[in-house]
């Protein structure tokens, strides 16, 4: 027992920096006589699981993985169709967006859709898939506070957050159950369940807690450079924080998400915080031309404000 722990630790803890050192290991060890036929294939399929765990996810498995999110969501919700014009010009300014980002084509392309509920929150899956509720939409006041939103929620896919969960929680799960395996009972099916696991899990934990207050930050930074590269007036961001801010206040000072038990919980941090982070990364923007005043009317026109 003490020879397979040496060797898991030794050996295999070696994947942290190269997966190819771990084969070549186990091999050295089997000859030497230090770990017998049996402990070197358990091993050796150990290496194959932590191999499938480190590996990168595909554009196609990321499309996958955001469609079964978005499908959670509208488990939960539903989409609003009375208006497909209204969807049809979010999918416009989205676009706008997504031809001045940095991954401009995906596996499926990009889609946004409205969720039909006054609660005020925006969502986004790896598969381009971006949700607003009806409420988010009816606190914006132009154009560019709506490309402020879809801005965020599309950096948060350009940035990978979700998928980097996914990632963190398949490696963590896999050299968790390699360091609490007994040497007499290695089983490959054991290791590989443990991947899948971490996939659903870290699918929940997205639904249920949100992106962390670092990855909020990170996104409305992005976001920024977003609307800038697209033509559209970069505090728009700021504004529209406004405009969340006073919604909680209106509401009696509660934050204008949803409840605890709603599907799209957020742990956002909250708007004042946003605020001042935003603020401070708008001071390089603050000769940028204000043009939105071009779009006042397409943008009242479409929304019949």
């Amino acid at each position: 027992m003490r020879k397979i722990m040496g060797v898991i630790c030794v050996v295999l803890f070696p994947v942290i920096i190269s997966c190819e050192t771990i084969s070549a290991g186990i091999d050295a060890a089997s000859k030497s006589g230090f770990i017998n036929e049996q402990a070197a294939d358990a091993l050796g399929r150990m290496d194959n699981a932590i191999k499938d765990a480190t590996k990168d996810i595909t554009p196609s498995e990321e499309y996958y993985i955001g469609r079964a999110v978005g499908a959670n969501i509208l488990s939960h919700y539903k989409v609003y169709t009375k208006d497909p014009e209204l969807t049809a010009y979010i999918n416009k300014v989205l676009n706008v967006l997504v031809i001045n980002s940095s991954r401009p084509v995906i596996y499926n392309g990009y889609h946004a859709a409205i969720l039909d509920t006054d609660e005020i929150n925006g969502f986004s899956t790896s598969g381009g898939h971006i949700f607003i509720t009806r409420g988010l939409l009816d606190a914006a006041d132009s154009e560019d506070a709506l490309a402020a939103v879809l801005a965020h929620e599309l950096a948060h896919i350009l940035l990978q957050h979700s998928i980097k969960s996914i990632k963190n929680n398949r490696f963590t799960g896999a050299l968790q159950q390699v360091a609490g395996i007994a040497a007499e009972s290695v089983g490959l099916d054991e290791l590989t369940q443990i991947f899948d696991e971490s996939i659903r899990e870290a699918v929940s934990n997205t639904l249920d807690k949100g992106f962390s207050r670092e990855q909020e930050y990170e996104a409305d930074a992005a976001a920024i450079s977003l609307l800038a590269a697209a033509g559209y007036t970069p505090s728009s961001i700021a504004g529209m924080l406004e405009r969340i801010k006073a919604s909680a206040a209106h509401n009696g000072g509660k934050p204008a998400f949803p409840s605890a038990g709603s599907v799209l919980k957020s742990t956002h941090p909250s708007p004042d915080d946003r605020l001042r982070e935003v603020r401070r990364r708008l001071v390089v923007y603050q000769n940028f031309t204000d043009n939105s005043a071009v779009r006042k009317f397409r943008f009242a026109a479409t929304l019949k404000k």
